[in-house]
């Protein structure tokens, strides 16, 4: 990983909740951090740099930004259908 350039943002959604949010974020070796637990927790990893360059200026707890929802919706999709629909609640 090229820690200097890589980027990591973790997004959750929660039904009654107006969008997904972000959940933690980090560049370099904390986003080495954030993918490694997530993938020792279970939860699914996805590579999209874009996207994760898209929502690196938002502080966690913040909402995803309607321009991003059709993307984002298409990413959690993915992941709740590799997951079985079991994915770990972080």
């Amino acid at each position: 990983m090229k820690w200097r350039d890589e980027k990591a943002v973790a997004i959750k959604y929660e039904a009654g909740l107006p969008a997904p949010f972000v959940l933690a974020k980090g560049a370099g070796y904390l986003a080495d951090a954030i993918v490694r637990l997530a993938e020792k927790v279970g939860v699914p990893v996805l590579s999209r740099p874009d996207m994760a360059d898209r929502l690196f200026y938002l502080e966690a707890g913040a909402f995803i930004p309607e321009e991003c929802f059709g993307v984002v919706a298409e990413m959690l999709v993915y992941v709740h259908t590799i997951s079985g629909g079991r994915v770990a609640d972080v």
